[in-house]
Formats: structure tokens, C-alpha cells, sequence
């Protein structure tokens, strides 16, 4: 198996967005947008093992555009979570940077499958 940067990441970003949602279920007893977190949060990885079995450049583009959208729903969950008070602007801040690196990495392979694609 070829090392994936693009996973690894996206599975440890995984494994943050999970205990996050457990930080906020047991010690915040948030609960709504705690679980749309770990939804979307865990999509990313989900979705991006999915793209790794691609049958063709047209599925990998989809799987990856959906992992993509994913990622941004996943920062925008964090910012209302910071903003109504369940998480501090230092988690906020390193967890948020997580998400956009990998977004960052998608992103770059959506662009050159699209490329590829034309």
C-alpha cells in the first residue's frame, strides 16, 4: 500500500474531531452541533478512503469533492461552536487549523483531477 498523506491526515484529524465530540458531550452536554461535528468531521476520512478505490479520474474527483465539502462543513461547525462559548479560541484555533490543512490538500487534488480531466 502507497503512503497517503492525505489520509493519514484526514484519519488523525478523525481521531481529534471524535474526542472533541466526546469533551463536548461529557463536559459541555452539547449534543446538537457536537454530533454534526463528528458527522462530518469523520466524512472526511470516510469519504477519502472511498477515493483511494476509485475506478476511474471521474469517481476520485466526486469522492474527493464530497470529502472537500466535508471539510468545510466541519470548519463551519467548529466556528459556531467557539462562538457560542462550547469551545475555546485555543482549540478552536488548532483544531480549525487541522480541518484547513487537510481542506488545503483536497482542495489541490480536486484541482489537478479536474485538470487531468479536460
Amino acid at each position: 500500500m502507497k503512503p497517503n498523506p492525505a489520509y493519514d491526515k484526514a484519519y488523525a484529524l478523525a481521531i481529534r474531531i471524535v474526542r472533541a465530540f466526546q469533551h463536548l458531550t461529557e463536559e459541555k452536554r452539547e449534543f446538537v452541533l457536537s454530533k454534526q461535528l463528528l458527522r462530518s468531521g469523520t466524512s472526511i476520512g470516510a469519504n477519502l478512503a472511498e477515493a483511494n478505490g476509485a475506478i476511474s479520474e471521474a469517481d476520485l474527483s466526486a469522492k474527493v469533492s464530497i470529502t472537500y465539502k466535508e471539510s468545510q462543513e466541519t470548519k463551519y461547525c467548529l466556528n459556531l461552536l467557539k462562538d457560542t462559548g462550547y469551545i475555546d479560541e485555543k482549540s478552536h484555533t488548532s483544531i480549525f487549523a487541522d480541518v484547513d490543512e487537510v481542506a488545503r490538500i483536497l482542495f489541490a487534488i480536486l484541482k489537478t483531477t479536474r485538470i487531468n480531466k479536460k
